[in-house]
């Protein structure tokens, strides 16, 4: 596996790769890498005859107010992953690298941003639609892949590449999940014991939507309750948000009717949880 840390050394060799007519599949991360990280690897895989993972923590993303310095990094045991999946590259810059001095332009995506983590993160998916586009034109990927999970950001990126028409197919990857239901996520490390079971409520109310979709109800604001009562009941939880949105627009909607993103945004103590589900009726 080669480590790349510059931009001119990732553009010669996915150059050299297409000249090959190689395929290259790209994953890009921030990372601590988990399980779900590496199912998107082995996607990856399967899905280019070259692969590409990059490991970078944003800080256009994060406001002054977030988690930008304390959020979990090792790069050592990230990379020691990366070889083991067998990928081909790690892209790995430095933040001077991808913001040198005098760095002053934005990617932003409008509509879509607007609703969920746009309303309460407002600067967050100028920095995602940024970084993601100058790794793109980093690593030039034919394909890319990027976890459900974090759905708005998926069709968020869509969009983007939609829009400035970008010569890239973007994957969706299905959420992996512990053994207890919650959705993998580095920020999982900031659970304290006794939060554990609290954080379990989000997944619990998921499936408690789609309960009441399999029985009949498509009232949101009947879903909506009973999934807010679901995750607060017992105290320790706070809502960021809980809401059933259009699965492409993300917008809100009144009623279920074809797919439709449940979404949710939940406090737990000082971790901020984000899970969602497609109810299908």
């Amino acid at each position: 596996m080669r480590i790349i840390e510059n931009i001119a050394e990732m553009r010669r060799i996915s150059d050299t790769w297409r000249a090959e007519g190689e395929r290259i599949a790209f994953v890009p991360t921030m990372g601590y890498l988990h399980e779900g990280h590496l199912s998107l690897l082995r996607a990856a895989r399967e899905l280019g005859t070259r692969s590409v993972i990059s490991i970078f923590v944003n800080p256009t993303q994060f406001a002054p107010t977030e988690d930008f310095a304390s959020y979990p990094r090792d790069l050592r045991k990230d990379l020691d992953l990366c070889a083991q999946t067998g990928i081909d590259a790690a892209f790995v810059p430095t933040a001077e690298e991808m913001y040198p001095e005098g760095f002053q332009t934005f990617i932003e995506v409008t509509r879509v941003t607007q609703n969920l983590c746009g309303a309460s993160r407002p600067i967050f998916f100028r920095g995602v639609a940024t970084v993601v586009t100058k790794l793109f034109n980093a690593v030039k990927p034919h394909s890319a892949l990027f976890g459900q999970k974090d759905f708005q950001q998926l069709v968020t990126i869509r969009r983007m590449v939609k829009d400035l028409n970008m010569d890239i197919e973007i994957v969706g990857h299905p959420i992996i999940r512990e053994k207890d239901g919650l959705a993998m996520s580095s920020r999982n490390t900031y659970l304290r014991a006794d939060e554990r079971p609290v954080a379990l409520r989000l997944s619990r109310s998921l499936q408690l939507a789609r309960q009441l979709v399999n029985s009949g109800e498509r009232n949101a604001a009947a879903i909506l309750a009973a999934v807010s009562d679901s995750i607060t009941a017992g105290g320790g939880a706070t809502i960021d948000y809980a809401r059933l949105c259009d699965t492409e627009t993300i917008e809100d909607v009144e009623v279920v009717d074809g797919p439709t993103l449940l979404a949710l945004a939940v406090w737990v103590g000082k971790t901020r949880l984000i899970d969602n589900c497609v109810l299908e009726s």
